[in-house]
């Protein structure tokens, strides 16, 4: 026994140590990765197709993301960042730390047109207020509306430092008060209970009953309604229109694993990673579904106008318009 053992240790020895599994790590924001958002399931699916290990890095919000790769630069830990917005890809384009993904995006479909050789979108939906119907019998049938109306109902909003939606919030009010911008955050302001630095803070603020209507998605009534068959929330239609968000994936220069990176952006527009996006991060796929929406997202809010500035508008006024913000919160 000891000379078969002794045989077959050589034997292996021989033949090599054996070849590690490729990881693939993807910065992406904390709610999709929490046990209830898409993270796990797309993990599981992903790791069967590629035989590779895929390693999640939660990180607050989208402006969070790109923040901490300004700061990390070249170094990054990243393979591919998931969860950047339309509103940050020329400033991240600026940083010289994405590569071209190279991928097939023929599968991609969207409200707006899309040419981008860097970025691949995942999913979209409006920003839109989000109300409790219990608590609001008349809900902001405008932007206006919620700006000059009751202070005794409050609103939960984020941060557009560190949010994608507290920037795209900060949009829509630039798209339609232009440069009456400040004013409208003034007159605002008394309804605002609080500001958080992501969308996970805000919203449970909000379900907490701590205030009457929040800033989420026209999708996010689907989520009451399919996983806990309530119709309690709702979300109000604003006669102006509403903003649009689309998030995206890139994949990092540094990666060392690029040809496995570009592996997860072609199967990000398919089923394995889009059947998750309806029901776990609560927006509209991107992409091919195995199977048709659910019903319920037939019954949510479709805008009259969709506001959206090109990226490098954004780029080019996102700290004025912030500061703007900030001059007025801090009054």
């Amino acid at each position: 026994m000891r000379i078969l053992i002794a045989f077959v240790s050589l034997f292996l020895l021989a033949l090599g140590p054996a070849k590690a599994t490729e990881t693939l790590t993807i910065y992406t924001y904390e709610s999709f990765i929490a046990d209830w958002g898409p993270g796990p399931a797309v993990k599981k699916s992903f790791e069967a197709e590629c035989g590779c290990t895929l390693n999640w890095v939660g990180i607050q919000d989208g402006v969070a993301i790109l923040n901490r790769l300004k700061i990390e630069g070249a170094s990054a830990r990243a393979d591919l960042v998931l969860g950047l917005d339309t509103n940050l890809v020329a400033e991240a384009k600026a940083t010289g730390l994405f590569q071209e993904h190279g991928a097939d995006t023929a599968a991609i479909t969207l409200p707006v047109p899309w040419n981008d050789d860097v970025f691949i979108p995942y999913d979209f939906a409006h920003f839109a207020v989000i109300y409790n119907r219990q608590a609001v019998a008349e809900p902001p049938a405008s932007l206006k509306a919620l700006v000059e109306g009751d202070s005794g109902q409050k609103i939960v909003l984020q941060d557009p430092r560190t949010s994608t939606p507290g920037l795209g919030f900060l949009l829509w009010m630039k798209s339609v008060y232009g440069d009456r911008a400040a004013d409208a955050w003034a007159r605002l302001k008394p309804r605002i209970l609080t500001v958080t630095p992501g969308w996970s803070e805000a919203y449970g603020l909000f379900t907490k009953g701590e205030a009457e209507m929040v800033l989420s998605y026209t999708t996010s009534p689907a989520y009451h309604r399919i996983a806990e068959k309530s119709e309690k929330y709702a979300a109000a239609a604003f006669s102006e229109g509403h903003y649009l968000q689309v998030e995206v994936a890139g994949m990092l220069k540094a990666s060392k694993n690029q040809a496995l990176a570009r592996r997860f952006l072609e199967f990000m527009t398919g089923p394995g990673f889009q059947d998750h996006i309806p029901t776990k991060n609560w927006m509209f796929p991107a992409g091919r579904l195995s199977k048709p929406l659910p019903a319920e997202f037939g019954r949510l809010v479709k805008p009259s106008k969709t506001f959206l500035y090109t990226p490098e508008e954004v780029a080019a006024n996102r700290r004025a318009w912030i500061d703007e913000w900030l001059d007025v919160m801090s009054r």
